[in-house]
Parts: structure tokens; C-alpha cells; sequence
């Protein structure tokens, strides 16, 4: 998949594209099934697949005080959107100019101009352009006027529940990531670099790596089974999220002990899976205390990754 960075890098028109326009954080089922259709049409008009997208997420610019922290970084939402068939992403370079186009200008002179769209895909809700007034139903409109063809996919529903990013969000902030990994089709994860950390793990027994996550959404308190990817490797542990109210700490952590691993590895990026929650987080009387719960922890997160996917 060929990824574009900034409207100034397009080249020329590609044979007879095929466009899904989004921002399409966390890239949910919903999201999947905009791409696969995209590509669908592409490959029977021997055409290509396109996603247009934005680098910042657009709220960055337009209500910085409303930007939710990410489900997905921009590496792993390009390797998702790989994943689902596409031949190539436009990120587009978001900023207040950008922003304040018409919709009109946005659809002319560039799905038209630069991009010479053949067929756009978005989801039902999809609204662009100046103060987001353009709505799937002025897309059309849009599609009439400059001779391209407009697919919306209807609302999709899992478990009863309408899927969305804000609703993901809101399982993963509750704790609940099994429920999450249900309508994300895969568990989510988290991303970052290995920084050091109070080092109390490795002084009762029990070794961590503390991971950088400001910019990403990281779910609720607690303890969880997980995997991690680090480099070519695929590992297994326990992850801690919260205060260790047990020594009194001030700052949110995101601590993962790896099963089996004695590595330094400060610096080096990881990827985490959240697998399923085992426990809320708790204060106990003393180390010892802790050191006994971490045991059984332990053991219920193996029994959890030998029954997960």
C-alpha cells in the first residue's frame, strides 16, 4: 500500500479511483466494511482503492479542548487499512485552511482535480467541508455536478449497539476491552516507547516495563492479560494501569510485567493487547500481600491467553 503524506506529494490521477473519505480512528468493523466495499469496486474497474484521510485528527485544529486521546496510531491505522485491501492512502495535511473550505471547493478541487474520483464510499454520518456542512445528501449533490458516483454505508449494528469510535472509547475507558475487541474485530492495543519507572516492580519480584502512552487511549484502572509485540517477537504478560495506591504513587502508570523475560529494553517501542480484565486495581496492607495477588494474577492471565484467539 502506497501511503501519500500531504496533498503537495499526489501525483498524478491514478486509473479510475475509488475513494473512502474518513478519519476513521481505531478502524472498527464499520470502518472495515467502508474499505473492503471501496476495494471491491476498485478491483471489478480495475481501478484503485483510495482512503482520504487527515494527519492531525481535524479536532486538533477545531476544538483542541475536545480531542479525545487516539484508539489508534498512525502506523497501526495504516497497517489496518493494508490489512483490509487498499492500494492507497492520501492523508491529508489538516489545518485551519483546510478546514475552512466549502464543501463545494473540497468535492471540485479535490476528490475532482487532484484526485479524479471516480466513486466515493463514506459511512452514513460522513459530513465534510467548513463547519462539517456538507452532509452525505449534499455529497450526492456533489456527485451529480461532477459526474462521480456516491456509496453510503448504512448504520451497522453489533450486539444491539450502534458501532462507532465514540462507543468503542467508551469500553475501553470503562475497562471492558473484551466487549471493545468484539466491535473493533481484533483486541486493542496501545503503543509507545519503554521508559523507566519507579522500579518497584523489579524490587518485589515481579520486572516492568512502563510504557509512554500520553497520546493514546489507554482503558480503565485496572489489572489485564496481554500480548505484546516487541520487534519481531510476540510475548506474553500482565499489564497494571492506575496509581499503585499499595506504595502511595501520585502519576497514572501503565506498567506490563512479560512472562519469561529479563531483557532491558528502555527506549524500544511495544506494542500491548488487552486481551481481557482481570481485576479492578486495590491497595493491599502490605508488599507481601501485593506480591501473593500478583501470583494469582499471573495465573489467571496465562489461563486467559491459552483460551484467547
Amino acid at each position: 500500500m502506497k501511503i501519500v503524506r500531504g496533498m503537495k506529494n499526489l501525483e498524478g490521477p491514478a486509473p479510475y479511483p475509488v475513494v473512502a473519505i474518513g478519519n476513521f480512528d481505531g478502524v472498527h468493523i464499520g470502518h472495515q466494511i467502508i474499505f473492503r466495499q471501496a476495494a471491491r469496486i476498485a478491483r471489478e474497474n480495475n481501478g484503485t482503492s483510495i482512503v482520504f484521510t487527515f494527519e492531525p485528527h481535524p479536532l486538533k485544529i477545531i476544538a483542541p479542548h475536545r480531542m479525545p486521546p487516539l484508539l489508534t496510531t498512525f502506523r497501526k491505522k495504516m497497517e489496518l487499512i493494508e490489512a483490509c485491501g487498499i492500494d492507497k492512502v492520501i492523508c491529508a495535511e489538516f489545518d485551519r485552511q483546510f478546514a475552512d473550505q466549502c464543501p463545494r471547493e473540497f468535492a471540485g478541487n479535490i476528490l475532482v482535480e487532484k484526485i479524479g474520483v471516480r466513486e466515493v464510499v463514506v459511512g452514513f454520518d460522513y459530513a465534510f467541508g467548513r463547519g462539517r456542512e456538507g452532509t452525505v445528501p449534499y455529497l450526492r449533490k456533489m456527485g451529480e455536478t461532477f459526474g462521480f458516483r456516491v456509496h453510503v454505508v448504512e448504520p451497522i449494528h453489533h450486539e444491539g449497539q450502534l458501532v462507532s469510535s465514540s462507543h468503542v472509547r467508551e469500553l475501553i475507558e470503562e475497562g471492558n476491552v473484551s466487549a471493545a475487541a468484539r466491535f473493533l474485530g481484533r483486541y486493542h492495543s496501545i503503543e509507545g516507547p519503554v521508559v523507566h519507572g519507579h522500579k518497584t516492580g523489579g524490587a518485589i519480584g515481579f520486572p516492568t516495563a512502563n510504557i509512554d502512552t500520553s497520546k493514546m487511549q489507554i482503558p480503565g484502572n485496572g489489572v489485564y492479560a496481554v500480548r505484546i509485540r516487541h520487534r519481531d517477537r510476540r510475548l506474553c504478560g500482565v499489564a497494571n494501569i492506575g496509581f499503585n495506591p499499595t506504595f502511595n504513587r501520585d502519576r497514572l502508570s501503565v506498567e506490563i510485567h512479560i512472562f519469561d523475560f529479563a531483557e532491558k529494553i528502555y527506549g524500544q517501542e511495544i506494542e500491548v493487547e488487552f486481551i481481557d480484565r482481570i481485576r479492578s486495581e486495590m491497595e493491599f496492607a502490605s508488599a507481601s500481600e501485593l506480591v501473593g495477588q500478583i501470583g494469582k494474577d499471573i495465573e489467571r492471565a496465562r489461563a486467559l491467553l491459552g483460551e484467547a484467539k
